[in-house]
């Protein structure tokens, strides 16, 4: 008898190659099974498409001049080499000789744009378009003096919404006051304004506020004082802050003298109730009777006399502060027609700019009994700080950002004295160089690149 045969597996291990042949893939790699890539469209990765919605002012130049078939060639023709020095951002001699000798020359054209005639016959819609007319007339004239002079100006104002709130102070104002930062006078002062004011009515009076002024030294303050009286301006020399300061610890002394006073006064009255009762006492006592009357006609009298003796002095005191309440105004009066009529390096405080305000104007005025003293200037130098230091509490909202305000507002100090806030106004004027508008704070610093040229600049100054 044979040996038994061991079952067939072969079934078995042909379902494993299979599943093993189907998990490596297929043997040939030109077969169409499990295909799911053809290549049989166009392939437009190879180009390197991008979407473009948007385009910067060069991109958008390139594009059309790539669209309209034009090359460009660069030309190495008049070449300047321009040494490490120059870098510092400092002007030669002769190049400050040369712009200062441009500024002067074309002066007249650096003006502020002016308000079209008008009456009572106008209507708003011309008068709007007459008014829009002439600003992209002045802004204009202001570019083609940038490209034929070659001139730097600093950045102004652009929008006319601004220059209208302007026009609108200027019309109702008897005293148009500059207010200049001390640190640099010249540069945030606009003489073509002080023309215009005199242009609207002979009436109205010029004035510049330099605020801030206790950065300065006397020295200073006395230079800028003997500079703007031989240009024939008047000149005030303030600080809104060390002012606001002053006002408020005089306020906060003033508080604590009262909360003394009501003490003392307390304790006063404590101490007459202590007599009294002691002089109930001794009027009660069988011993003493007529020296008791005796001793108490005297008290009263003592004490009629010393009332009286108190209501002469408190009436005496409240003339004499009366009288000095009167003089004061008719001392700081002299004081302010010397400062009208000549320039003083005196830092003045809230009641003599009051009294230099009141005496200034003796013409006609805008409204009867009242006059109106317009405050114009740059953004961010002291206007809104100004007004809340004269009003004594805070009326205007101030704020770091330039242009913080936005609308003219008129505000009251007293019945017959108005004050008539101005938006801040970036107006032209010529500069040397970009260093000095962001020394000047007229360019952002973080918009700076360089910043060699800022710091040259500020160490060539300081070694003057």
């Amino acid at each position: 008898m044979g040996k038994k045969k061991a079952p067939s597996t072969t079934l078995g291990r042909s379902l494993i190659k299979e599943r093993t042949r189907i998990q490596r893939g297929p043997r040939g790699k030109d077969s169409w099974l499990h295909t799911s890539e053809l290549n049989d469209g166009y392939d437009w990765g190879r180009l390197n498409l991008q979407s473009v919605t948007e385009q910067s002012s060069i991109d958008d130049f390139l594009a059309t001049a790539e669209l309209a078939g034009t090359e460009f060639i660069a030309e190495k023709l008049n070449i300047k080499f321009v040494p490490a020095e120059a870098r510092t951002g400092l002007l030669t001699s002769e190049e400050t000789k040369r712009i200062q000798k441009l500024h002067e020359d074309n002066e007249q054209f650096l003006c502020i744009p002016r308000r079209p005639y008008w009456d009572e016959n106008t209507s708003a819609d011309v008068l709007k378009q007459s008014e829009r007319e002439t600003f992209l007339e002045w802004r204009r004239q202001l570019a083609k003096l940038e490209e034929e002079k070659k001139l730097i100006l600093t950045p102004f104002e652009r929008n006319l919404d601004f220059w209208r709130q302007l026009w609108r102070v200027i019309e109702r104002s008897d005293i148009v006051v500059q207010i200049v930062d001390a640190r640099n006078p010249l540069l945030f002062r606009c003489q073509d304004l002080e023309r215009y004011v005199k242009e609207i009515s002979q009436h109205k009076e010029n004035i510049i506020l330099i605020n801030k002024a206790d950065l300065l030294t006397p020295e200073q303050r006395q230079s800028w004082a003997e500079f703007f009286q031989t240009e024939g301006v008047k000149v005030v020399f303030w600080s809104a802050l060390a002012e606001g300061q002053r006002l408020a610890a005089d306020l906060k002394d003033e508080q604590l003298q009262d909360e003394e006073q009501s003490t003392d006064e307390e304790s006063t009255d404590d101490e007459c109730n202590e007599e009294e009762d002691n002089d109930i006492s001794s009027e009660n006592s069988p011993t003493s009777e007529n020296e008791g009357l005796s001793d108490t006609s005297d008290e009263f009298e003592d004490c009629e006399e010393e009332e009286e003796d108190d209501d002469d002095e408190g009436w005496q005191t409240c003339s004499e502060e009366a009288e000095d309440e009167r003089v004061a105004p008719d001392h700081t009066s002299e004081k302010t027609q010397d400062i009208v009529i000549c320039n003083h390096s005196h830092l003045v405080q809230k009641d003599e700019l009051l009294e230099i305000f009141k005496a200034m104007h003796t013409g006609q005025r805008m409204k009867k009994e009242q006059i109106t003293v317009g405050l114009v200037g740059y953004p961010n130098v002291g206007k809104s700080s100004t007004i809340n230091t004269i009003i004594g509490n805070k009326k205007v909202s101030v704020s770091a950002t330039p242009g913080h305000t936005k609308h003219f507002q008129t505000l009251f100090v007293e019945p017959g004295l108005c004050l008539c806030d101005c938006p801040g106004l970036v107006m032209p004027s010529f500069v040397s160089s970009k260093a000095e508008m962001i020394c000047c704070s007229i360019l952002p610093i973080d918009q700076m690149r360089d910043h060699i040229p800022p710091i040259s600049l500020i160490s060539f100054t300081s070694q003057l």
